[in-house]
């Protein structure tokens, strides 16, 4: 049972997606608690909608279970309930697997990984127990083509997202029907959105190290690729284009569990995909013969 207008609580909301996505939501109507690190970046915004539209909350998810809970129940304070949830608060880390300092790689995984999973339980919880009876509601996921095909120089950052895609879709599956929040369920759905190459300042929001002295040889994939990385290519994808498809997603009945956006992540998906298959298929007879002897 969707109620309208709806509700978003969109973390990660002062660039990139979210903030597209956010722009979009209040400009259709709808209200949203969009939760950021520095509350000065949504000033243009919150000048203009009131604060029954527009709730901002200084959050950082990586203060753990109780900081993002207390931020939901400010939430359903303001509006009542949250119909929507897009978790996608995180940064990258770029740099070669060699030279990237432990503690930098577990600072990311605390927003990428722990951070995403604990938005995520409390969006559960709070469309199972205290959403109105009937309301359930959706949750979409932001992920990235490199969870799905791995790139050089982004190694951890890969990590990261193929470690929350697992536990989206174990989530997906272990949800009680009876809660009436299962994924492709009518009250709510889990979608895992993978991103292409979106104009979203991403690199500014990522931290790019020095490059690891025994890599630097220019032939080598991450020498290229940190080359590339000073003149990007043209033509990428337009992120209030892609909150379109975000927001159009978000109504669907029946929502794929993965959504590829982006024409090069779509590439690299199925070239992935091809890759696996044909090595599977030239080893598949090693698999033979393995069980116990009669």
């Amino acid at each position: 049972m969707a109620l309208s207008p709806r509700v978003w609580f969109i973390t990660g909301a002062s660039t990139g997606f979210g903030r597209a996505l956010l722009e979009l939501v209040l400009t259709k109507g709808e209200s949203a608690i969009a939760t950021i690190r520095n509350p000065t970046s949504l000033a243009p915004l919150t000048t203009h909608y009131p604060p029954s539209q527009l709730l901002p909350l200084q959050l950082d998810v990586t203060h753990g279970p109780e900081a993002i809970r207390a931020a939901f129940a400010q939430a359903h304070d303001a509006f009542g309930r949250v119909d929507v949830v897009f978790n996608n608060a995180g940064y990258g880390i770029l740099g070669e697997v060699e030279g990237t300092p432990e503690e930098n790689a577990r600072k990311m995984f605390d927003t990428n990984f722990w951070g995403a999973v604990n938005v995520s339980r409390e969006a559960v919880r709070v469309f199972r127990d205290v959403n109105p009876k009937g309301v359930g509601g959706r949750l979409v996921v932001t992920s990235s083509m490199s969870a799905l095909n791995p790139m050089p120089v982004c190694g951890f950052y890969s990590a990261s997202k193929a470690a929350i895609d697992s536990v989206t879709q174990i989530l997906a599956t272990e949800l009680d029907p009876e809660w009436n929040i299962k994924v492709r369920f009518l009250c709510a759905m889990i979608t895992m959105f993978e991103a292409g190459s979106f104009e979203t300042n991403g690199r500014s929001n990522s931290d790019i190290l020095p490059q690891h002295p025994a890599y630097a040889k220019p032939t080598l994939i991450s020498s290229v690729i940190r080359e590339s990385m000073k003149n990007p290519p043209g033509r990428r994808g337009n992120p209030q284009k892609a909150a379109e498809r975000l927001y159009e997603l978000a109504g669907l009945e029946d929502p794929p569990m993965r959504l590829v956006l982006g024409s090069d992540a779509i590439r690299r998906t199925r070239q992935q995909s091809a890759a696996v298959a044909v090595e599977v298929d030239k080893f598949e007879a090693w698999s033979d013969g393995l069980g116990f002897d009669a």
